[in-house]
């Protein structure tokens, strides 16, 4: 059962956030600028592990990583504008 993550990064430099995100957007949805929800899998978050620590640069960029389990998942609240991401239904391999 895949598990929520959501991804936060604030990247200064122009060409590596663009090559980030789009990197991130392979895993997840963008639900603000700099941020991502991605439903996956153990062996799909070492595969966005291993793709953010080659894109960035660790002494100017930051990235977090925040791990849901499927309860707190649940519990989330939105305001405004927006849905909840799902787990997708259909994965391919």
């Amino acid at each position: 059962m895949a598990n929520l993550i959501v991804v936060s990064y604030d990247i200064p430099d122009d060409r590596r956030r663009y090559r980030l995100s789009h990197a991130v957007k392979d895993f997840g949805i963008r639900v603000q600028y700099s941020v991502f929800e991605c439903h996956l899998e153990l062996d799909e978050l070492e595969k966005l592990r291993k793709r953010v620590q080659k894109l960035i640069e660790p002494a100017e960029d930051s990235v977090r990583l925040y791990r849901f389990c499927q309860d707190c998942g649940a519990k989330q609240e939105i305001y405004g504008l927006g849905q909840p991401t799902e787990e997708p239904e259909v994965y391919i391999l």
